[in-house]
């Protein structure tokens, strides 16, 4: 593939959280102030699922206006199968734990060859069909003899005005979209040829990828597919993708093969009139990557984790514009105070500057850049093992939120939300709600 944009060098991704600026969408308000709900262990009663009518709104499968959360790796204490995908629903002023959902293989899952899957994990989220629901992708483990070529363990299950509900169909992946004999896996959301309408990448075989183009139909087909296409690498990054470059088409990282045990190097793919198609930026070997408006510049910038810190870029591709001491860090990035320029949190690992391996740390945005201290360090509220889930909008006034999960051991984690703060330290120490993913677990399936 050409090379649109001069091959810069970047840090890539192993995986990617948080990609990308995460301002709200809708208006609204809430009290930064609010005292902490607990529910973790109480059993808080079970509430209805709202009924919304469609929006434009990122992961609101309910289609109310307001972001939902999506939740795997349920805690279960008797160690057995996977308990299935949580889902907790959203409102106006923030996530309603009372409002959650199970989803599981035996009540959602579809039948393939007569049989059930055992897995069903969420894999990424979008409006698939562009009815105004969100939808959620899930990955699953049809049977296979090992001949030939597998069938497609991706499955979709659809939003609706009562959220998801029923049973997912299977994902169609055309003949003429799929190369080898691998699973067609790893789903990448995004609008990749810029029609409006989200667009499927998909994992092919070895260095390639299938772009399905959208709007899906409800049976799972998309409404067109190409031959698979060469791609810098053979894994891609799940999630939803970011347009990096700010030319209205969405970009997809992709990760190289690794010779060796480790991170491997990358690259961007620019998305264009005929989908992803194009290698933008060159990555070398990294941890972990965050997108976001971090200074005044008019692009994407990004920060890089290393193990020997995590390195600036601004307007990517970029130059390097310096690094912050860390070791072994994720890194996401949000607007969490609401003035358009991008927060850095750092979570996991060891630090410099006196950062613990179980706090979090924000880093401002400011029009020169990231500010080279930490402005706030959240402590999660339970002792653990902790990692950022998510840095968005989930109550609607335009600043982003904080959630944190923290595993306790034996069967126990505490999800936290901490609020994004107009002014003072950003985000709020203190989580506005907390709850256990065990609470899913009182649920019946169906």
């Amino acid at each position: 593939m050409p090379m649109r944009l001069a091959a810069g060098t970047l840090g890539c991704a192993l995986f990617l959280v948080g990609c990308g600026s995460h301002d709200g969408d809708s208006g609204g308000a809430k009290n930064g102030d609010e005292r902490p709900v607990g529910m973790a262990g109480k059993g808080a009663a079970q509430q209805p699922v709202p009924r919304g009518e469609g929006s434009k709104v990122d992961d609101d499968f309910n289609g109310d206006g307001a972001r939902d959360l999506v939740l795997d790796d349920l805690v279960h204490r008797d160690h057995g199968d996977d308990a299935g995908i949580g889902i907790v629903y959203g409102s106006r002023t923030g996530l309603r734990p009372g409002a959650r959902q199970l989803l599981s293989a035996h009540a959602n899952g579809a039948r393939t060859k007569g049989q059930l899957p055992a897995a069903f994990d969420s894999e990424a989220a979008c409006d698939l069909d562009k009815d105004g629901f969100t939808d959620l992708l899930v990955s699953t483990d049809p049977p296979y003899n090992g001949q030939g070529q597998p069938p497609v363990p991706l499955q979709i299950l659809f939003g609706s005005p009562k959220g998801l509900v029923g049973k997912a169909v299977q994902l169609k992946v055309p003949a003429q979209a799929r190369f080898g004999n691998d699973w067609p896996d790893q789903p990448v959301c995004g609008d990749f040829d810029g029609d409006g309408a989200n667009d499927l990448v998909l994992h092919a075989s070895g260095a390639r990828m299938t772009f399905l183009r959208g709007p899906f139909k409800r049976g799972g087909a998309p409404r067109a597919a190409g031959k698979p296409l060469v791609a810098p690498g053979d894994a891609l990054v799940t999630g939803r993708a970011t347009d990096v470059d700010g030319d209205g088409y969405d970009d997809v990282l992709v990760r190289k093969a690794a010779g060796a045990t480790g991170a491997a190097a990358g690259a961007l793919v620019l998305g264009g009139p005929k989908g992803p198609d194009e290698t933008g930026v060159l990555f070398p070997a990294g941890k972990d990557i965050a997108f976001g408006r971090f200074g005044k510049g008019k692009g994407m910038d990004a920060a890089i984790a290393s193990p020997r810190g995590v390195a600036l870029r601004y307007e990517v591709p970029g130059t390097l514009r310096g690094t912050l001491e860390a070791k072994d860090v994720a890194v996401d990035a949000g607007d969490l105070d609401g003035d358009g320029l991008s927060e850095l949190v750092m979570s996991g690992g060891g630090s410099g500057s006196g950062g613990g391996a179980g706090e979090v740390r924000v880093f401002r945005g400011r029009t020169s850049g990231i500010a080279a201290n930490a402005t706030a360090t959240v402590v999660p509220s339970a002792k653990g093992t902790t990692e950022v889930l998510q840095v968005a909008d989930f109550d609607g006034d335009r600043r982003a939120d904080l959630v944190l999960r923290t595993y306790r051991g034996d069967g126990q984690d505490v999800v936290g939300v901490h609020p994004g703060l107009k002014s003072g330290e950003l985000v709020s120490h203190k989580p506005q709600l907390t709850f256990s993913t065990e609470e899913f677990l009182s649920l019946s399936e169906g």
